[in-house]
């Protein structure tokens, strides 16, 4: 507490700023490693209190250092710097060691070398013949001497796939320790040096800086507290304990670094930094910094104790097991009850208790993102059924070589043949891996990256600082944003510019002589001395600019207000320096007000504060009059004053505050002065004040935009009702006649609690869709409202929620949105670590290029994907059916990696760098479960697939013809590359080219070339390509297996290629509807595909992968649908024993609840009729492995088979269930059934 602080005579010690210091960095750290009393037990002992600790550090309280840059430096040598140094990236070679790895790459290499070393064993030349059709014929020496080049080619074509994915791997990972160390540079804290406070760099504090630390700051280094207001810290980041933990000088002074200030405020002075801290101490024993995230030491702990929770759950389910073992024995009414008790697994669904909270701040961010979930799932089922093809031709291949050779031909196995044999089983052997190489997709996963990194490079410019790749993305799906008012919607540049003072209320701010002085007085020292130091006007940056405001802009208008009346408000705090506050009551959300308390020189006290003017003017009970005089002031004139005074602001948009004052006489004795009730009435109101916060002028056309881009928005405030809607209104949030809901957060709450004060989803579906504005809300009410959002299911697609905050209480909503936006400049910083983006010029139409740029995401990886799979089916059917009729695929192994890396890598590159266009904003957001491949990109990939076949094939078999040239076909081992089969491959790649036009788009416009000039990428890459191509076709030679084509030919080509186009506009007008037959593919994977113990694994591992709110969900439905079930099977029961319907159901309140639903885990069910069999007693032998089948629901005898499936029971069951129920009783409206079939 303030008063704690050092007064009188202590003051004088001044800061001697020379010699060497009385404390060594060994003292230092051991004195940090001590908490509460044992710390201030150290320091009375070592160095009398902290004010010896100051002059040993040669530092003073008041003046904090000098500031000289020897003094700093000399700080720095002897205590270190504050700086945690990063973990090494991977070196270029490591990452191209990884990318080896891939196994398809590996089979290459192999197969390549086996060919290599094979090309150069010569058997005698007399056999040869002998050796059967194929192995003869070879022209001259020199072709057969060349036989090494295709496995050398195939190697180095290896080597420039995997050096080309290590580079963009590289690239990667500098952009993102680009953005980190951004991020970390943008963190700066306020010190005080020679007097004054400034604002450095993190990583400029040395030990003995004194610090200010304010609500919201995260700890950069270990310190000890000098005076205190009210100080509250999380520190669970390093001690797992989640209460916050009061600050005081008697008895906890220890402040360490990485922890949260949740409230109030206070200095301290520096006692150890960087690797010497509690934070860098924890990173040396990891490894210096296992990771590159800020908050890795807080991972590890995690890590540890996730384990530690999970052998505690082992062992739990273990007991259970043995305990259910013994239970079996007992009779089925026993078993019922026990199973019930056994429900404490799915506890999580209890969110009440804060543990799914807890689980998922537990949770590292680094799960895969559903689209990356979806990709991994199709790039997996691409590359089997691009095995299978690559398995079924090498085995024909082989057989129809043996079947010729040895049946045929009728040959013995001479044994000089056998390396001539085995190069031909080789040469097979390639062939089919190539046509798996190009089968597997593996551009997709680079597609990603590239597309996701180069959109948060874009995204730096727009002003989004992206913390986790994946919100990009997901930006793209959002349906909802729930905003705040100040700062983001408006300028968060505030003004006084009405005032109600001395019984009169002034339009604009008044002429200081016409306020009595005595006012005056109390309203300049109130102002003054009752808002935080920290908060000041500065002289503007340029001549004729506005005078700048630092820190809260609340509080800055106030200061602003006392200039306009010609008061300096800084004398004022000259005369009463923070150290003189006797207590100060820091604003928080609960208290909506703050109170600074002053001593006299009489011993008596005085209290100013100031707060939300409905709620401080309930305290006061006298106001001042014109004459300086206080009057009684009642209840109806408080109304008066609402009515004439605050709602009049309040509609023009203004957020009202009210100032006032208390004194204490001597007489009363000494407050009780933690019993803030007491302390906080009887309060003399001084003035209101009207602050005007201007809306951006560019708000109203971004959430107009919003609207069209159907994402509706919200505005959750802690205003005023009126000026919250006045504020929607300027922005457009709410238009007069629209069908929405204003409320404050009192009300929401009476809304969705029920009698037993637990909130019911139920009751919440009814509001948030048309709420538009939620006034007066508390951090509890939003993270309430975006979690209601979130578990919706009301609206056939789940809700996307992105949701914008600045103060730490924001912290839980904004990790449980889907995407968190954090304000750049009045964030605090537990905001930003909570958060997902970043907005650096805190304004809402960056949001709206947020949503631009997640959608074109997601355009740009279906454009690859429609691109990449046209590629695949053609190359890998040409392969495929060349080989099998005539013995060679078309296309060689060096040709199948060069179109393998076109597809892949730079097709990647120029389709994942489309710039985003406004027109994404006029579609509808795609909802979570679409699919990545729709029907109208099916129909353009089979639809140009058809072409480039028909072509391909032309060419393969009557292309000798057309051209008048020899036939490629059926040529033998080590035959000089033909003209056929290079006007074959040429005019592949050709047709590739432009078909990557074509994918471009696709949604089924026409215009393909729309804007292709705005992307150089694109232009660069697809001219860059067809240049190689020239150079491979005309000088490739033999180790591409080409030959020099003539102009005629290479036109015919570029023609052939051309024709895509054309037949791109054919595809277009075939109507997508009229093709019902159209599959779309691509789907994430669904929650019941996964089993559960893979689940449990999952849970352990850095890397979730498809995102693990899916996860969450999936075991929530699952829940529900078990609910659902035991609920219609008491129904069916209750009518089986024809009892009367309405016994044994609960009011469907009581359990329409999600949250409810599992803290009443005694469903009697079925005691009208134990013989129900449970799934346990089918199958007493198997020990339910699940953590599902922990608690089998019972099922009636329809039903009763061994399902041992995850799900429990099939549905139709379950609409047999519905159906029986309703046939027996046509639910009348109001009857309990009616009721339950509604809720349900």
């Amino acid at each position: 507490m303030a008063r704690n602080s050092f007064r009188g005579s202590k003051y004088k010690a001044e800061a001697n700023h020379d010699g060497d210091f009385g404390c060594t960095l060994k003292e230092l750290r051991s004195l940090m490693e001590l908490r509460g009393a044992d710390g201030l037990q150290r320091i009375q002992e070592c160095y009398g209190d902290v004010q010896g600790l100051c002059s040993r550090l040669k530092s003073s309280p008041i003046e904090g250092l000098s500031g000289h840059s020897d003094d700093i430096a000399r700080r720095k040598e002897e205590f270190g710097k504050n700086f945690i140094p990063p973990k090494k990236p991977k070196t270029f070679l490591q990452l191209v060691w990884e990318a080896l790895q891939d196994v398809t790459l590996i089979i290459l290499e192999v197969a390549a070398i086996i060919s290599l070393g094979l090309s150069f064993y010569k058997p005698p030349d007399a056999e040869r013949e002998f050796c059967g059709r194929a192995a003869g014929a070879v022209e001259d020496e020199g072709e057969a001497e060349a036989g090494w080049i295709e496995g050398a080619a195939i190697l180095l074509s290896v080597i420039c796939v995997v050096l080309v994915t290590a580079f963009n791997d590289w690239s990667k990972e500098k952009q993102f320790r680009g953005l980190q160390s951004r991020i970390e540079q943008e963190q700066r804290f306020n010190v005080v040096r020679a007097g004054q406070v400034i604002q450095i760099p993190v990583a400029e504090i040395v030990v003995g800086d004194i610090a200010q630390v304010k609500y919201g700051d995260l700890l950069p280094a270990d310190g000890v507290l000098i005076q205190g207001n009210d100080l509250k810290i999380d520190e669970s980041s390093l001690t797992g304990e989640s209460d916050h933990v009061k600050k005081t000088l008697d008895q906890d002074p220890m402040l360490l670094s990485g922890t949260h200030v949740m409230e109030g405020s206070g200095k301290i002075l520096v006692t150890a930094v960087g690797v010497n801290s509690q934070t860098g101490i924890i990173f040396t024993l990891l490894g210096g910094g296992e990771d590159d995230d800020d908050d890795n030491e807080e991972k590890k702990e995690e890590k540890e104790k996730k384990k530690r929770e999970k052998e505690e759950k082992k062992r739990e389910n273990e007991r259970k097991k043995k305990e259910k073992k013994k239970n079996k024995k007992q009779d089925g009414r026993d078993k019922k009850k026990d199973k019930d008790g056994g429900t404490v697994e799915m506890d999580p669904l209890n969110s009440d208790d804060g543990e799914e909270e807890e689980k998922k701040t537990k949770l590292p961010k680094k799960e895969k993102s559903v689209l990356q979930g979806k990709l991994t799932k199709l790039a997996v089922q691409i590359g089997k059924a691009g095995l299978f093809m690559s398995a079924i031709t090498v085995i024909i291949l082989v057989v129809l070589f043996l079947v010729d050779t040895f049946w045929v031909q009728g040959l013995p196995w001479i044994k000089d043949c056998t390396p001539i044999y085995i190069q031909f089983f080789v040469k097979f052997f390639i062939i089919g891996v190539t046509v798996l190489v190009v089968a597997v997709p593996e551009g997709l996963p680079l597609a990603v990256t590239i597309s996701l990194a180069y959109s948060v490079k874009k995204m730096m410019k727009d002003n989004n600082l992206v913390r986790h790749l994946d919100a990009c993305e997901t930006m793209g799906n959002a349906t909802a944003i729930c905003s705040d008012k100040t700062g983001t919607l408006t300028t968060n540049r505030m003004t006084v510019v009405q005032v109600y003072i001395a019984d009169r209320h002034y339009r604009k701010v008044p002429e200081p002589d016409l306020i009595p002085g005595k006012i005056m007085n109390l309203l300049t020292t109130g102002i003054s001395v009752n808002c935080a130091y920290t908060s000041k006007i500065m002289p503007p940056e340029k001549d004729g600019g506005l005078p700048r405001q630092v820190g809260n802009k609340t509080e800055c208008a106030l200061l602003g207000f006392s200039l306009d009346l010609r008061k300096d408000y800084q004398m004022i705090r000259n005369e009463y320096p923070e150290e003189k506050l006797f207590k100060v009551y820091t604003f928080n959300s609960v208290r909506k007000s703050m109170s600074t308390v002053l001593k006299n020189c009489d011993g008596s006290y005085r209290m100013f504060s100031k707060g939300a003017s409905e709620i401080l003017l309930k305290k006061c009970c006298k106001i001042l009059t014109a004459s300086g005089d206080a009057k009684a002031f009642k209840p109806r004139d408080r109304e008066d004053i609402v009515k004439n005074v605050i709602e009049p602001m309040a509609s023009e948009g203004l957020r009202t505050i009210c100032l006032a004052y208390r004194d204490f006489d001597l007489s009363d004795g000494e407050p009780d002065w933690d019993d803030e009730t007491d302390i906080l009435t009887g309060l003399t109101c001084i003035c209101v004040v009207g602050i005007e916060d201007p809306v951006r002028p560019e708000v109203p056309d971004a959430i107009k935009k919003c609207q069209r881009a159907g994402i509706t928005v919200r505005m959750v405030t802690g205003d005023n009702i009126n000026t919250a809607r006045a504020i929607a209104t300027k922005c457009g949030i709410i238009n007069p006649g629209d069908d929405f809901l204003c409320i404050e957060g009192k009300e929401f709450n009476r809304r969705i609690h029920n009698q037993l004060g637990e909130i019911e989803q139920e009751r919440l579906d009814k509001i948030w869709p048309k709420l538009r504005v939620l006034a007066r809300s508390s951090p509890t009410d939003k993270h309430t409202l975006v979690k209601g959002i979130i578990d919706s299911t009301i609206v056939e697609q789940r809700q996307v929620v992105a949701v914008t905050g600045d103060g730490t209480n924001d912290g839980p909503a904004l990790k449980k949105a889907d995407v968190g936006f954090a304000m750049g400049i009045a964030g605090t910083d537990v905001a930003k670590e909570a958060s997902d983006i970043i907005l650096t010029d805190d304004n809402f139409s960056s949001i709206v290029k947020a949503v631009m740029w997640g959608r074109n995401v997601y355009d740009s990886i279906s454009k690859f994907l429609q691109f990449q799979l046209t590629v695949n089916v053609v190359a890998v059917i040409v392969a495929f059916t060349g080989a099998c009729i005539t013995q060679d695929s078309p296309l060689k192994a060096v040709q199948m990696l060069w179109v393998n890396l076109i597809m892949d890598t730079f097709a990647s590159l120029a389709l994942a760098t489309e710039p985003p266009t406004e027109a994404l904003l006029l579609r509808k957001p795609y909802g979570r479960n679409k699919p990545l491949i729709s029907r109208t990109m099916m129909k353009n990939i089979l639809g140009h697939a058809v072409y480039q076949l028909t072509i391909i094939f032309t060419l393969l078999f009557a292309g000798e013809q057309i051209f008048d040239i020899d036939s490629g076909r059926n040529s033998p081992l080590h035959a000089p590359p033909s003209e056929h089969y290079t006007i074959v491959f040429n005019t592949f790649v050709m047709m590739q080219l432009f078909n990557e036009i074509n994918a471009r788009k696709i949604h089924g416009e026409r215009n393909v070339f729309e804007g292709i000039f705005n992307n150089l990428i694109f232009c660069t890459i697809v001219f860059g390509t067809f240049v190689i191509q020239i150079i491979i076709v005309q000088f490739g030679g033999k180790p591409f297996s080409c030959v020099g084509l003539t102009i005629d030919q290479w036109l015919w080509c570029v023609f052939l290629g051309f024709g895509c186009l054309l037949w791109g506009q054919l595809v277009t007008t075939i109507p997508t509807s009229r093709l019902k037959f159209l599959m779309t593919a691509g789907h994430g994977t669904q929650k019941e595909e996964i089993p559960e113990e893979e689940l449990e694994e999952m849970e352990d591992l850095d890397e979730i992968d498809h995102a693990e709110m899916e996860l969450k969900r999936g075991q929530i439905l699952w829940c529900r649908g078990l609910n659902r079930i035991q609920t219609q099977i008491r129904v069916v029961n209750a009518f089986r024993d024809s009892m009367s319907p309405y016994e044994g159901l609960e009011t469907p309140e009581s359990r329409s609840s999600i949250h409810n639903f599992m803290s009443h885990p005694e469903f009697n069910i079925g005691d009208s009729e134990p013989a129900i069999p449970l799934i346990d007693d089918t199958d007493p032998e198997e020990d339910a492995p699940t953590k599902r089948n922990t608690i089998p629901p019972p099922l009636p005898p329809i039903l009763s088979s061994p399902n041992q499936n995850n799900n429990a029971s099939d549905n139709r069951g379950f609409h047999h269930n519905k159906n029986l129920a309703k046939t027996i009783l046509p639910p009348t409206p109001g009857s309990p059934l009616h009721s339950l079939e509604t809720s349900l």
